[in-house]
């Protein structure tokens, strides 16, 4: 199984209409925050449906110095994951996701009912939690959300587009609660065991002026 996009080539800097944050004249604000085209082919025989997950993989351990002013983030600081979209029950034959057709804005307390594929289901992703404590913002963050990556961090983010084909119709067959408050988490385990194929793309981004380099405009 291949994956492609019209959005960004594999492994270079993702456009900043495909990013929730972008630099500003004041300071640091948010983008368009589309989501990107995606395209696949060379599907598994027996696919039965698809599951799409985001992540990014550099996020910093230490929150505390996110945005602290005078510190920067070094490169080498151990990282962990970040959840940007999680996305199931994609159908079978659908082939391709179209630029913005399933998140064009960021939407305070996040987006409730994303747009999306017809019988796909968006689960939360992991501005849920960085955004508990703010009552402007907190909220239930589903669907598809971009890159926001500290600006004070000197280590480039990638965000990977992971496309898993599966044999089951729905992972509500697997165990996956129904509706759409899962996480990528309790994805992959209702996945285990049902994956025929895996395809991923990945871009990069950054808000360092030092490393922010040709973030394409």
């Amino acid at each position: 199984m291949k994956i492609r996009s019209d959005s960004f080539k594999n492994g270079k800097p993702l456009p900043v209409e495909f990013a929730a944050g972008r630099p500003t004249a004041d300071g640091f604000g948010f983008a368009a925050n589309r989501n990107p085209h995606l395209a696949w082919d060379e599907v598994p025989e027996g696919t039965r449906s698809f599951a799409l997950l985001c992540i990014d993989p550099d996020v910093p351990t230490v929150a505390e110095m996110v945005g602290k002013p005078g510190v920067e983030i070094p490169a080498a600081q151990p990282r962990c994951d970040f959840v940007h979209w999680a996305m199931v029950d994609i159908a079978a034959d659908l082939r391709e996701i179209a630029a913005g057709s399933c998140s064009d804005g960021v939407v305070p307390h996040g987006k409730g009912e994303p747009a999306g594929p017809a019988g796909a289901r968006q689960g939360l992703n992991d501005y849920t939690g960085w955004f508990a404590g703010d009552a402007d913002m907190a909220g239930q963050w589903h669907g598809y959300d971009g890159p926001f990556p500290p600006p004070n961090d000197l280590r480039p983010h990638r965000y990977f587009f992971r496309l898993f084909a599966l044999d089951v119709d729905s992972l509500s067959d697997c165990g996956l609660a129904a509706g759409n408050d899962f996480s990528a988490a309790e994805v992959f385990a209702a996945m285990h065991g049902h994956v025929l194929a895996e395809a991923s793309i990945h871009g990069t981004y950054s808000l360092h002026p030092d490393v922010a380099g040709e973030n394409a405009q």
